[in-house]
């Protein structure tokens, strides 16, 4: 079972569809690589971090963020506590960062970029592609 992944939203379904292989082309997969070589002390930072801001994402509908809500202001803190928390997993992430929220929002949760880092290894890359085959 193969996949090739050009979006956050692909790479979200092929690992889910626990894909053996996946190809991870155009931009994506430089995206992609950043948050694969990323060490283990790192990746626990930003992981705790980008669950925070994911969940906070995920709870807080585009409305809520465009308009002020009517009984307070519940769904702008937790907005800005999603922005905070994806400055925090910058420090560690980088430009990586939004490719990560991305797949992590796209997925649903942060499982999935474990998924990505724990079970996949990068067994081919060039300008063009990466290539991950399950563990």
């Amino acid at each position: 079972m193969n996949a090739i992944c050009t979006t956050a939203q692909e790479l979200d379904r092929a690992i889910k569809d626990q894909r053996d292989s996946i190809m991870v082309v155009g931009d994506f997969k430089n995206k992609v690589l950043a948050i694969k070589i990323v060490g283990k002390a790192a990746w626990g930072f930003a992981a705790a971090s980008l669950t925070v801001a994911i969940t906070c994402y995920i709870a807080t509908p585009e409305v809520a963020v465009m308009t002020a809500p009517a009984g307070g202001a519940g769904g702008a803190l937790t907005f800005t506590g999603g922005m905070a928390a994806t400055a925090v997993a910058a420090t560690t992430l980088g430009s990586a960062v939004g490719p990560a929220l991305a797949i992590g929002i796209a997925a649903g949760g942060i499982g999935v970029l474990n998924t990505l880092r724990d079970r996949y290894k990068i067994v081919e890359k060039n300008s063009s592609y990466l290539v991950l085959k399950r563990k």
